[in-house]
């Protein structure tokens, strides 16, 4: 403990990060983003098994449907008007607008794609207590952090283009099951993740300025990769290891549907 404090205190008394030196601390968080997880390898190799794929689709809806509740957070804790029109944006990329269906349409049309009925996605049944209990602490965060740290804490998009392209450069050939108008949400993505990932850089790299603050930021982006971490533990445990929560009592899917969040 006392070592972890000298440590800290180490890193308060060092001159701040240039502005590139931060952005490049920033990107180097990219090690630990969920690409490295090895439940994505296998969807990348195309060793996964429909059910794990199923089984990711599904689970990934929750975090979708919860994402434009994060940046109305985030919208509603921040005074700054023009921040507010960038970061609307967002909300109505998964929403949809002016007859766009938007993110969570697509994702619904991707879990259609790879043999899930929509009526399964809508009503969670199929969403782990560990990734219910990831994205809520997820959302949470954001609707009592101060705003420039929730709107920070997105930044895991600066490693998702390549993620996104990679699921179209692969899924394909690995899983020739799954029909092709799924793809549109990762196709949408390319370019949406790209523009934001330009307006929230611009806010971290502004607002950041002493070396505590910029260790702290690190901190924050490392919790937003630890809940999408945890989130394929959670399928690791039900989809490849056959574990799911209660299977030493029940093959029944008795888990809550968000109650308490």
């Amino acid at each position: 403990m006392n070592a972890q404090m000298n440590e800290a205190g180490k890193k308060q008394d060092q001159p701040p990060m240039s502005r590139d030196e931060f952005e490049q601390a920033l990107r180097a968080k990219s090690a630990f983003y969920h690409t490295q997880h090895p439940y994505h390898i296998a969807m990348y190799n195309g060793s996964c098994t429909k059910e794990q794929i199923q089984g990711w689709v599904a689970n990934r809806f929750y975090y979708q449907i919860s994402i434009p509740v994060k940046d109305a957070a985030i919208m509603a804790n921040c005074p700054d008007r023009e921040v507010r029109r960038h970061w609307v944006q967002r909300v109505l990329d998964h929403d949809g607008y002016d007859g766009a269906v938007g993110g969570i349409e697509a994702w619904l049309q991707l879990g259609e794609a790879v043999g899930l009925t929509r009526e399964e996605i809508l009503s969670e049944e199929h969403v782990l207590p560990g990734v219910r209990f990831a994205v809520d602490a997820y959302v949470n965060f954001a609707r009592r952090a101060d705003w420039h740290e929730a709107a920070s804490s997105s930044l895991t998009e600066l490693f998702a283009p390549t993620i996104h392209q990679n699921r179209l450069d692969t899924w394909p050939g690995h899983y020739p099951w799954i029909k092709e108008d799924g793809y549109q949400y990762f196709r949408n993505r390319l370019t949406e993740a790209r523009r934001d990932v330009i307006h929230g850089l611009e806010i971290t790299l502004d607002y950041y300025k002493t070396r505590e603050q910029q260790e702290r930021m690190l901190n924050i982006l490392q919790f937003k990769l630890d809940v999408l971490w945890t989130m394929l533990d959670s399928m690791t445990m039900a989809y490849e290891l056959n574990r799911p929560p209660y299977h030493t009592v029940t093959d029944e899917k008795i888990y809550h549907k968000g109650l308490f969040a």
